[in-house]
This record gives C-alpha cells, sequence and structure tokens, in this order.
C-alpha cells in the first residue's frame, strides 16, 4: 500500500534529449493510474524513474512520504512488469515465481505459500512445473505477473505487458489485471500506448506528448472534455474529427461554418465559451471537433436536428457487425442528394459523361452509425451532428474554448 508523490520531475540525457519535462502528479494509495501517449512521449522513462532504471535530472519522488532519489530499486518496495515478460527460460514457473524471495532469503514454506497462492489467484496452478517454452504469451505474462505478486509490493509498474499479445487475449488479460488490482488493493501504475486499454483500466489517466503532461482526469472527464486537441484526437475510436471553423451571427443565432457548410450551435453551448467576442463574429478560425458517435444518419434524428444537418458524400463504408463507420468527404461539385429520385437521375447523368461528382481531396470526416444502416459508398447523404457534444479549440494555442 502506497501513496506517490512526483514533483517537478525531469530527465534529460547526456545529448541533450529532454525526455520529461517538469512532470507533477499525486498518486493516492490503491490507484489504478495509467499513463498514455503515443510512442517517444516519455511515459516509459517516468515509469522506470519511479522504478529507479533511470536517474532523476532534477526534481523529487516521494514514496510513501520517503524521498526515494537516491534509493536503489531493490529497496524502493515496488515490482515491475515488463513488455517482454523476462522469464528465465531454464526455470520452472514456479522456480521463476520464487526466484526473488529466495534472493530475500525468505524461508521455504512462506515462498510456498505465497507462490501458490498467487498461481490460484491468476489460475495457473497446473502450470507451476512447466517451463517457459511450453506456456503460451498469455499463460506467460500471467507468470510475469504472479512473480511481482509474491513480493507483495507497495507499488505495481506495468509497462506495456500486453502489447505482444493478439487482440482477443489483450481483451481477456485487460479484465484479468483489473481484477487483480481490485483484489490486492495495491496502488498500480501501467503504462501503454494503446487508449482503449487506458480507458477500460484506469482510475485516472495520465495523457502524455513530447515528455509533458497533458492531462490527468478519470476516463470518462478525459473523453467529455479535453483540454487540447491533441488530447480530444488521442482518446476515442476513432478518433475526433476535426474541422476549420468560422463562428458567425445569422439571424441571432451562433452558426459555425466549415467545408461549405454551416449548422447551428446552440445557446447552452455558446454560454461555455471562453472570451466569445474574440472568436465569434470575427475573421479568426477555430477548430470544432465532432466524435464519429455524435454523427447520426437516423430520420427521425435529422428530422429533429434541422439546423445541424450536412450533406456529404459516401466514400467508404465499413460494416463491423456492431457499428457501421463511414468514410465521408465534404466537397461535392453538385447539389445533387441520392436520397430523392430526382438526384439519383442528376447523378446517373454525371455518371454517364464520366464526370467526378466530388473532389477527392476534399474535407473528410468519419461517423460511427447504426450496424442497419442502408446507406452506400458514392451516396450524397443527409447527416446530423449531436451540437450538444460538439468541441471547440484554438487554431494557434490547441487549448479547449469551452468551460465545462
Amino acid at each position: 500500500m502506497a501513496s506517490l508523490s512526483l514533483r517537478n520531475i525531469c530527465k534529460e540525457y547526456q545529448s541533450g534529449v529532454k525526455a520529461v519535462s517538469d512532470f507533477n502528479l499525486e498518486i493516492e494509495d490503491k490507484e489504478f493510474i495509467v499513463f498514455v501517449g503515443p510512442s517517444g512521449c516519455g511515459k516509459s522513462t517516468t515509469l522506470r524513474m519511479i522504478a529507479g532504471l533511470e536517474d532523476i535530472t532534477s526534481g523529487e519522488l516521494y514514496i510513501d512520504g520517503r524521498l526515494v532519489n537516491d534509493v536503489v530499486p531493490k529497496d524502493r518496495d515496488i515490482a515491475m512488469v515488463f513488455q517482454n515478460y523476462a522469464l528465465y527460460p531454464h526455470m520452472t514457473v514456479y522456480d521463476n515465481m520464487a526466484f526473488g524471495l529466495k534472493l530475500r532469503k525468505m524461508p521455504k514454506a512462506d515462498i510456498d505459500a505465497r507462490v501458490k497462492e498467487a498461481a490460484r489467484i491468476l489460475g495457473i496452478e497446473m502450470y507451476l512445473s512447466r517451463k517457459p517454452k511450453a506456456l503460451s504469451g498469455g499463460q506467460k505474462q500471467r507468470v510475469a505477473l504472479g512473480r511481482a505478486i509474491v513480493r507483495e509490493p507497495k507499488v505495481f509498474l506495468l509497462d506495456e505487458p500486453l502489447s505482444n499479445l493478439d487482440a482477443k487475449l489483450r481483451a481477456q488479460m485487460r479484465t484479468e489485471i483489473t481484477k487483480l488490482h481490485n483484489r490486492l488493493a495495491t496502488t498500480f501504475i501501467y503504462v501503454t500506448h494503446d487508449q482503449t486499454e487506458a480507458m477500460t483500466m484506469g482510475t485516472r489517466i495520465v495523457v502524455m506528448k513530447d515528455g509533458v503532461m497533458q492531462q490527468v482526469e478519470s476516463p470518462q472527464n478525459l473523453y467529455d472534455y479535453p483540454c487540447n486537441q491533441f488530447v480530444a484526437g488521442f482518446i476515442g475510436t476513432p478518433q475526433m474529427n476535426f474541422f476549420d471553423t468560422k463562428l458567425v451571427k445569422k439571424n441571432g443565432k451562433v452558426v459555425a461554418q466549415f467545408a461549405e457548410q454551416e449548422i447551428e450551435i446552440p445557446e447552452s453551448k455558446v454560454a461555455k465559451i471562453i472570451n466569445p467576442e474574440e472568436y465569434i463574429g470575427t475573421d479568426k478560425t477555430v477548430v470544432m471537433g465532432i466524435r464519429p458517435e455524435d454523427v447520426h444518419d437516423e430520420p427521425s434524428f435529422i428530422a429533429a436536428s434541422p439546423n445541424s444537418v450536412v450533406r456529404t458524400r459516401v466514400d467508404v463504408v465499413e460494416k463491423l457487425g456492431s457499428e457501421t463507420l463511414l468514410y465521408c468527404n465534404f466537397n461535392l461539385h453538385t447539389a445533387a442528394d441520392s436520397t430523392t429520385a430526382e438526384g439519383k437521375e442528376a447523378l446517373a447523368e454525371l455518371a454517364a459523361q464520366g464526370k467526378s461528382i466530388y473532389d477527392e481531396e476534399g474535407e473528410t470526416m468519419i461517423a460511427k452509425i447504426d450496424p442497419r444502416s442502408n446507406a452506400q459508398r458514392d451516396e450524397i447523404i443527409k447527416l446530423a451532428f449531436d451540437v450538444n457534444h460538439i468541441h471547440l479549440f484554438d487554431k494557434e494555442t490547441e487549448l479547449t474554448l469551452l468551460n465545462r
């Protein structure tokens, strides 16, 4: 059981590369913290500084109120699980799990009890006599976790432990690690580049980019209230759609104009804009974001939202069973609407003349819609935005323009 405090932590290598800059985080006892970000963002380096495997250039690291900057890894009471499992190939599962305890000269009876209890928790009792080469990837991962569990550390550090597994096994092990955290009631710090793992496992998520911490929030708050455009685009699958937009006043309403389309922004959303006089009715470009699941093609939603309807051409249809993804293009050369008889006739005439009805290089968008949608490739269709869930960002700073 342990709390951690990272205060102004920096890591700079002799080459001058700054891997982590001014990292500040308070981690409470029993939390499941996830560091997430693209490759090279500094998340693993931060984890290795906590473990003591990397020196801290500047700043202070406390574990349970104790300054540990100069404490060697073995005396920090932490256990680390690596991406490559790091099992001894000549030892059995039992010996791999017991090895660290033997080095500490723990009584054999205590070692046996801890190993068997960890094996029971992880469901690997039947594999204790096997060697790693006789195990699957998921079984090896459980052994690596078991080796950490038997030490009963204050803090578990996990560095992309599931990245070598296939998709099905990764989903299964995500659940197993979450159950393990609940059962052990210990502090977990988990590093991943997979935002799905971050969203499903963490009590709080730390999003990093270029060595700088961007935002720390619970998964849902991170999803609903991204502090900048990078976080908004990184969290969510498929990623958020972004459009360069002008906010103008029209008939007493605020309208967003983009890609030769326009939608009305509800007053409740306008009221949340920070410094609205700087963005509304000026020539300043803002970035509007909308998540794919907030774009709808249901006739009932379109009828109920006439002020948020856009017209687009479907480039690609991906049917995934539980949902359908539409990859759409906005730059149309014709106003023909393939949902009407007249529109279909106009499109057929253009096709017969060998003329293109769209611009391949136009602005694009992804919509996540009902799996039973009848949308077809090359159709020009109407879609409606859920304007209560749009996001607005400053074009230059990329910071959100919306108060919570």
